[in-house]
């Protein structure tokens, strides 16, 4: 945190999408440092205003814009030190019926925050992905995994700065829209819970652990490098038997709804072909870029041997967690507390 503390020391970030469930911890965190300003871009002004109120800090400041929307971006980044690209649509049902919607946002609006960031002299930005970006059957996901390769292609054309990262990660315990906060809901209000297929894993990890991600790419990343980290994984099963027993109900309450639109058994967040080129960091996974030329004129005599395949790591080769050491995980997690005691 000293080490934070110093780099970030009177340095002015911007985050986009910044009154989402990241944004919000993230701004905190920031806040907790000797930061000269955090500046917060998003499109709903009753969320920046209960921000506004719920937070209350004078470094923090308000920008009503949308990232595609390039314009809106110009006042956000001017004089700004660092971005973290948070602005998404990231809900899988309303990509699916609204695909061109989902690249405007996820693609045009990555490609604006990096030509805005090299238009104002950004020296770092830190994108946010999702492991349905990798082997996507859904459209959310693929407007990712499009955003990631826009990322790649500013990183090998960029020699100066902005410095560009990516982050990738799982399921975000109670993030808006996550399977938690609707199990949740669910219990309080009496009814069953509702399961797509109960032996589906997902990866399990907290807002906390999605802000140390991203400072852990800020810190260690170089142009290109996108970094995961190393999270346990639990089924739909356990989860949904986990938050009855959060809410003191007895049983297994629940009913099999089948698997929905675009949804996969298990979730990758370190493709095959990426794991072979990555870098163990302990804790995370360092997918560094690859940097050879497009020109493949260059490979048709030579080529470049591929190392003994490996698995690719998702969330059914993962460690599993127990439910009691879900129940401990959920219990302790400050946004399930908030969402118990408001939820009737």
């Amino acid at each position: 945190m000293e080490d934070n503390n110093k780099i970030f020391r009177r340095k002015v970030f911007v985050i986009t999408g910044g009154t989402g469930s990241f944004g919000n911890v993230m701004a905190r965190h920031l806040l907790t440092l000797d930061v000269a300003e955090v500046r917060i871009l998003s499109r709903d002004e009753s969320k920046q205003d209960l921000m506004r109120r719920t937070i209350n800090d004078q470094r923090m400041s308000f920008y009503i814009g949308d990232v595609r929307d390039s314009t809106s971006l110009e006042m956000a980044f001017r004089g700004a030190d660092y971005v973290f690209h948070a602005a998404a649509l990231k809900h899988v049902p309303s990509s699916e019926f609204h695909p061109v919607e989902a690249v405007k946002t996820n693609v045009m609006g990555t490609e604006n925050v990096i030509r805005a960031s090299i238009a104002n002299n950004i020296e770092k930005i830190v994108l946010l992905s999702t492991d349905k970006a990798v082997q996507p059957v859904n459209v959310m996901g693929m407007s990712k995994g499009i955003m990631e390769r826009t990322a790649l292609s500013f990183a090998r054309l960029v020699e100066d700065k902005p410095k560009i990262c990516i982050t990738r990660y799982g399921n975000v315990i109670a993030s808006r829209g996550s399977v938690v906060p609707h199990f949740l809901r669910q219990a309080k209000e009496g009814h069953q819970l509702t399961i797509t297929d109960p032996s589906m894993t997902r990866f399990i990890m907290s807002l906390v652990e999605a802000v140390d991600l991203v400072i852990y790419a800020f810190n260690n990343g170089e142009s290109g490098d996108l970094f995961v980290q190393k999270s346990p994984a639990a089924t739909v099963q356990q989860i949904a038997e986990v938050t009855n027993r959060l809410v003191g109900r007895s049983g297994n309450e629940h009913k099999i709804i089948g698997v929905r639109h675009g949804e996969k058994k298990f979730e990758t967040l370190v493709s095959e072909e990426e794991i072979r080129k990555s870098v163990d960091c302990g804790q995370f996974y360092k997918v560094p870029m690859d940097d050879r030329s497009l020109n493949y004129d260059n490979y048709v005599s030579v080529g470049v041997r591929v190392p003994e395949v490996q698995k690719e790591y998702n969330s059914d080769n993962t460690s599993r967690l127990t439910n009691d050491e879900l129940f401990e995980i959920l219990a302790n997690n400050a946004e399930v507390k908030e969402i118990l005691e408001n939820v009737k």
